[in-house]
């Protein structure tokens, strides 16, 4: 019988970009990444100040600014303009005529 430990170890291709629209979900999931992302960087560069080994302060501290590098880069992605992106869509408008034009026709 096969257990979690021997089963073959996760492997989804990782998306190349994100996606230009940024739903309900994915910005909840997106907030909870920047919060961990925040505390791990607030954490290691605590933990840095009271290290006394200079080869373990630099290391937390680089390890810590690895966390500040990826809450930059989830942060630059809620920078995006939803309404503008969606209204790009062809197929969001196309459907949106069309419901208007039934609404007219009623």
């Amino acid at each position: 019988m096969p257990s979690i430990l021997s089963s073959k170890p996760f492997t989804q291709a990782p998306i190349p970009e994100p996606p230009k629209v940024i739903s309900t979900k994915d910005l909840s999931y997106l907030k909870d990444a920047l919060s961990w992302e925040l505390i791990a960087f607030k954490k290691l560069h605590a933990f840095a100040q009271q290290a006394t080994d200079p080869q373990v302060k630099q290391c937390l501290e680089q390890q810590g600014q690895m966390h500040q590098r990826h809450y930059q880069k989830l942060l630059s992605h809620l920078q995006n303009n939803n309404t503008a992106v969606m209204a790009t869509i062809p197929q969001m408008q196309s459907q949106q005529q069309q419901s208007q034009q039934q609404q007219q026709m009623q």
